[in-house]
């Protein structure tokens, strides 16, 4: 995972990849060039924006011929946006490719938690998404305005709160992070999360001793039941039942080792036809799981926690409050957006989040890398987003007893080329094979697979198709 850029470092500037938090210009960029990306930043969770270092990393400074005026970028947030966003401005010395001292601009803007930040010259409105500054569209705008009003909640004050209720233990990890020496209360200020001595509810969340004294929300609460459905009364059957309170740093930190001691191992035949211990689910999909429920719940839901529940078959993950409007169950593999754009960015510090759509996208991959089913995301009642994560357990206990040549003779196999063995090793594996599948796994085109399926079933082949025609978007091949 790229590491966020805590310290204002021209050297990190100059190597680190952009991202979510992250974007290098140079200083030859117009007002409408820079207006997008400091705005995007703004309808975002943030970000730092340093003028001067071009798209390659290679230092160009003020001084290379058609840079505009620093001066021209310090004013552009006023200058160029509606409303202005908070910016913090810095100025860095450095020496520029060409050996001449020289200075790159920092611009640190701050997530805008109320409104949405449009381009002055065009009222455009753009929102960060990986590493773009992507246009929105005026559904996608109106969208936002709408979900800007949730956001406000962790800027809100926790009024019986003081700097005697952190954590200090986690501050001084995160100061560490941010290179900084200065005193707690003062990080705490000058990152927003203490205003007047009294903590905010994202600095209460992130580094309070325990937050669920302010907030009865504010906690995990991991369960292991015995079966597949959960009983009550009599019939009761949780095994295992573990509540974490504390920094989300440390609740992150707890739950996962739990988790991660209840885990079960199954010995698993893999496409290569050989046996092998995989665990119940890839330690990434329910792990990226965990934290995005923590970061991205609604805390101004009150009446529920994250909880993490362990059946037999699955894994279910519920984070009270639904998606944030501009993200749908359709899009939030390619939309990026946080409720609580302050806890994101620090927990990215932390290293613990990673892009919001890119841990969705890996998730997926992960599962489908184990021959396990796609996750599922849904949102019971409009009110919740639940993540299911199913372990194929039948399968894989059933599997262990048998053997691919038990199934098939070697004068049968002998035969076989490099992408037919590959056919038969992923049907026998995975209960049935389809082209797509075989084409991904032989890094070859589909047409490729298609022709090596079709071929294997041909005149009693070793497999076996299923389909209703040959246009089927769902025909596949068994072992016959």
């Amino acid at each position: 995972m790229q590491q966020p850029i805590a310290m204002n470092d021209v050297a990190r500037f100059s190597s680190t990849k952009e991202s979510q938090y992250f974007d290098r210009k140079s200083a030859r960029k117009d007002d409408k060039e820079v207006a997008k990306h400091i705005s995007a930043f703004a309808n975002a969770a943030g970000g730092k924006l340093v003028i001067g270092i071009e798209d390659d990393g290679e230092v160009t400074g003020f001084k290379r011929n058609g840079a505009r005026d620093i001066e021209n970028f310090e004013r552009a947030p006023i200058a160029t946006c509606s409303p202005s966003p908070v910016v913090h401005k810095e100025r860095i010395s450095v020496v520029n490719s060409s050996g001449e001292d020289d200075v790159v601009l920092v611009l640190d803007v701050e997530a805008s938690s109320s409104h949405v930040i449009s381009r002055m010259s065009d009222g455009e409105v753009f929102l960060r998404q990986n590493d773009k500054s992507v246009k929105l569209t005026r559904e996608q705008v109106s969208a936002l305005q709408y979900d800007k009003g949730q956001r406000v909640f962790e800027d809100e004050l926790v009024l019986d709160s003081s700097i005697d209720d952190v954590d200090h233990e986690v501050l001084d990890r995160y100061k560490e992070l941010l290179g900084t020496e200065a005193s707690d209360e003062q990080v705490l200020r000058s990152r927003r999360f203490m205003r007047d001595g009294k903590l905010t509810v994202a600095g209460a969340l992130l580094f309070a001793q325990d937050p669920s004294v302010m907030m009865p929300q504010a906690r995990v609460r991991v369960l292991r039941y015995d079966g597949v459905r959960m009983e009550t009364g009599e019939r009761l059957n949780i095994t295992k039942e573990r509540t974490f309170c504390g920094p989300l740093p440390k609740v992150i930190e707890g739950a996962h080792a739990l988790i991660s001691g209840m885990l079960r191992e199954f010995q698993f035949l893999g496409p290569d036809g050989k046996f092998r211990t995989v665990p119940e689910y890839p330690e990434f999909a329910w792990f990226e799981g965990l934290v995005n429920a923590v970061t991205h719940r609604d805390y101004a839901f009150r009446g529920d926690y994250v909880r993490v529940s362990m059946f037999d078959d699955r894994l279910e993950i519920v984070s009270p409050g639904a998606l944030p409007n501009i993200v749908t169950l359709d899009n939030m593999r390619e939309t990026r957006y946080s409720r609580n754009p302050r806890i994101a960015r620090t927990l990215v510090e932390f290293g613990w989040v990673r892009e919001l759509n890119e841990g969705v996208q890996r998730i997926y991959s992960e599962m489908r890398s184990m021959l396990l089913g796609a996750p599922t995301y849904s949102e019971p009642d409009n009110a919740k987003v639940r993540l299911t994560l199913e372990n194929n357990i039948v399968a894989r206990t059933v599997r262990r007893r048998e053997a691919l040549e038990d199934r098939l003779s070697p004068e049968s196999m002998a035969p076989l080329g490099e992408y037919e063995l590959a056919a038969v090793r992923l049907a026998f594996a995975n209960g049935k094979v389809t082209a797509a599948e075989l084409a991904e796994h032989i890094g070859r085109g589909q047409r490729t697979a298609t022709r090596v399926l079709k071929g294997l079933s041909k005149d009693g082949g070793l497999l076996e198709w299923h389909g209703s025609s040959a246009t089927d978007p769902n025909q596949f091949y068994t072992l016959a």
